[in-house]
């Protein structure tokens, strides 16, 4: 059985959309906190139970019958997110998983100015050590991040960021169904190539497609990094948080995350989708539907 953590994320629930188009329900398991969100999933004849990172003995239920475990990285940073990782990675080796799968980030690396790279980089040391064979999918940085920047600049009219670089931002219906095809044929062994979008973007080009999709001028415009957190804050976001936000665009003019490579396209056999494409499905708001009287 194949079992999918944190299946009523988004990463986790695309993938196991995708994988249902693979191999049969009743082959696919799901771990996830809270069983009853999950309930659609129960009645297509996926197995649902209860089973989080922070909770061993429920992962030893979830898990049950395991041949192959993918294990979405935990939303939080630093020993946090390592002591989770590692107490699932524990928990599929004792449930006798014959493979662990990872979503990772194709910037991994210990020495990343973005500090959720040196946690990937030591969740795939742990995989090591665990004596079960693994991949860890070098993940293209998630296009939906973009969207999340631009919320202010809608309002505005300035994206106004630190200095950055050019990311290879990568959509998540196409990470996730790569983890589909990559459970399903059991690809990759290991670490895998960068799986990223066609093409690298940096913030100013973000702006510009904003501008394009919208029709409204959209003007990128960069302040130091200082200023960026101190703002981050004053909206209130937690000192921790802004830290790694601006982090991240340290890392990005560094070029932590301008590689593109074509793994992705060869594996989805057709071209990554476009950064565009998914800015225009985030910005643009569907058409209203016409109530009974109309409007």
């Amino acid at each position: 059985m194949i079992i999918i953590t944190g299946a009523t994320g988004r990463l986790g629930r695309m993938t196991v959309e995708r994988l249902l188009g693979h191999v049969p329900a009743e082959e696919i398991g799901v771990s996830v906190r809270d069983p009853e969100k999950a309930e659609d999933l129960r009645e297509r004849g996926v197995r649902v139970r209860r089973g989080d990172y922070a909770d061993p003995a429920s992962l030893a239920h979830a898990f049950e019958g395991a041949s192959q475990v993918l294990i979405v990285s935990a939303d939080t940073t630093g020993e946090a997110a390592l002591r989770l990782h590692r107490t699932a990675i524990d928990a599929a080796v004792k449930a006798g998983a014959g493979r662990i799968v990872y979503t990772g980030h194709m910037g991994t690396s210990p020495s990343s100015l973005f500090p959720p790279m040196r946690d990937h980089a030591a969740t795939e040391e742990a995989l090591r050590a665990s004596g079960v064979p693994f991949t860890s999918l070098r993940n293209g940085f998630y296009a939906s991040t973009t969207a999340a920047l631009l919320d202010a600049a809608l309002r505005t009219g300035e994206l106004a960021v630190p200095e950055d670089g050019p990311v290879s931002w990568t959509s998540h219906d196409d990470l996730a169904e790569a983890a589909a095809a990559t459970l399903a044929e059991k690809i990759f062994d290991g670490v895998t190539p960068a799986l990223t979008g066609g093409e690298a973007v940096d913030m100013a080009g973000v702006a510009a497609l904003a501008s394009e999709i919208t029709g409204r001028p959209i003007r990128h415009v960069v302040v130091s990094d200082a200023e960026y957190r101190s703002g981050l804050i004053a909206h209130g976001v937690p000192e921790h948080g802004a830290d790694i936000l601006t982090a991240m665009f340290a890392a990005a003019r560094r070029s932590e995350f301008s590689r593109v490579d074509p793994a992705l396209g060869r594996l989805l056999n057709r071209p990554p989708t476009p950064l565009r494409d998914v800015l225009g499905a985030a910005l643009t708001p569907e058409p209203r539907r016409p109530g009974r009287d109309g409007q």
